[in-house]
């Protein structure tokens, strides 16, 4: 990166910085607030538990290697398989109710309900917006390019066709990523339907306004990162467009072809992984407690929470790129540590997606009833039934599940880019040391949170 572009990034950052510490005093996590999530601790000491599930994944490394065949490789990636296109006509319908969709919740959410799980904003957003479809997109296809209401409206706007200042690169949709889970975890938008659909306005506004003056192309490519996040995701999905066709290919098969333009995209896919296992994070025991002790010191609550975010977020990127370095060391090759980091990044996705589907699918499971129920009385609905104060017993054990299986598919994409990177086997096997390592250390933190009982972010807003 040469100097003008330093000092652009820096200029972001400092953007970024500033629109988080508006967000000031208070704490909420929308999974507890949504349903009140509860789970049991597990049975066995944590110690075991987290060291058999990092052996899991070093185990499978060490079973993929054993597939040395390029042949086999090759022929489960680029297995595909023509699906009948929905048309023009389909795309248009899909379009439309994308705007009818955020219009309503827009209105509802202003004159509605103002209680948490009462209000068909509060369960659009959470349950079926952030919990449902953004699983779609990577359990399914991305269908965000036609569904995306923003993006409709911006193409139908007049455009001041302003050049996008390249040296800045996707820069901004990684500073704009933390700030979407800022707020979230920031403020009670899970319990205050008037506060969410303030920040839904304001992100139309600023959506709306990016595209009219740099055009909808370059903003939604390098800007959005609701946009690029779907985009990554479908890239993990069976259901995908090759060459203008849509067509069924094995899960995750385009995603050791795929190759990240630069850092900036590196560090929004490993941003994307942060972001997820903070939300997660903060409603543990241990963090609450280390939390009281820090503020107990005389550190405010917003430093506590707002150094530990954007440490961690630099702490997971200069982890990557450290096992991109011991990569490119260890398989002694030509190659860049900027190279092997923009190649395997994208074998993080398969993590970032199962720790998601983990994190959500408790409430999308027992919420979507009551997200059907509001949706047919809106305005007057009925009284939410009790037993939504907890979770069933045996979510935690399919949120383990979610979390290691994405580990596992981790490894195999990351075995099967550094085959398609490497001519030589041993290269390609050594390449994915510094990788694995991370996988391993990441899949023992993700599967901690997720064990741990749901304990509240101290300093919530009431």
């Amino acid at each position: 990166m040469d100097s003008h572009r330093q000092g652009q990034a820096r200029v972001a950052v400092a953007a970024t910085l500033l629109s988080l510490a508006t967000f000031v005093g208070v704490t909420a996590a929308h999974s507890g607030g949504l349903a009140g999530s509860a789970r049991d601790p597990i049975a066995i000491p944590t110690w075991l538990f987290l060291l058999t599930g990092g052996g899991v994944v070093g185990i499978s490394f060490l079973l993929a290697s054993f597939v040395t065949d390029r042949r086999l490789i090759d022929a489960l990636h680029d297995w595909r398989r023509d699906v009948p296109d929905p048309g023009r006509v389909g795309r248009s319908v899909a379009s439309l109710a994308g705007v009818g969709i955020v219009a309503v919740t827009l209105v509802v959410g202003a004159i509605g309900p103002t209680t948490g799980v009462r209000s068909l904003t509060v369960l659009v957003v959470w349950v079926g917006w952030w919990g449902g479809y953004v699983a779609s997109t990577y359990l399914l296809g991305n269908t965000w390019p036609t569904l995306n209401p923003f993006r409709t409206v911006a193409e139908r706007l007049p455009t001041l066709g302003r050049s996008y200042p390249e040296s800045v690169g996707s820069w901004p949709s990684v500073a704009g990523l933390l700030v979407l889970v800022w707020v979230e975890i920031a403020t009670p938008l899970a319990d205050d339907p008037r506060l969410l659909v303030a920040v839904l306005a304001a992100y139309t506004v600023t959506t709306l306004g990016g595209a009219v003056v740099f055009g909808a192309d370059q903003w939604f490519e390098r800007v959005d990162p609701l946009a690029r996040a779907f985009r990554y995701y479908g890239r993990l999905a069976p259901l995908g467009v090759d060459n203008g066709r849509l067509r069924l290919r094995l899960p995750g098969s385009a995603l050791p072809e795929t190759t990240l333009e630069g850092r900036d995209d590196v560090a929004f896919i490993v941003t994307l992984l942060f972001v997820t296992t903070y939300d997660g994070g903060v409603a543990t025991g241990p963090w609450a407690a280390g939390v009281r002790a820090v503020v107990e010191m005389g550190v405010p609550p917003l430093v506590v929470y707002l150094g530990t975010y954007l440490a961690g977020a630099g702490l997971f990127y200069l982890a990557f790129r450290a096992a991109a370095r011991i990569g490119r060391r260890r398989a002694d090759t030509y190659r860049s540590a900027t190279y092997l980091a923009r190649r395997f990044a994208p074998s993080l996705l398969p993590i970032a997606a199962g720790y998601h589907l983990a994190h959500n699918l408790g409430s999308v499971l027992v919420l979507s009833p009551t997200l059907a129920a509001v949706a047919a009385a809106p305005l007057s609905p009925p009284a939410m039934p009790p037993q939504l104060a907890g979770l069933p017993a045996w979510f935690g054990g399919l949120e383990l599940a979610c979390v290691l299986v994405g580990h596992l598919f981790a490894v195999w994409v990351a075995h099967a880019t550094a085959y398609d990177v490497f001519p030589s086997r041993l290269q390609a096997v050594r390449s994915q040391y510094g990788v694995t390592a991370v996988m391993i250390g990441y899949t023992m933190l993700s599967l901690w949170i997720v064990a741990e009982p749901y304990v509240a972010p101290p300093f919530l807003a009431t």
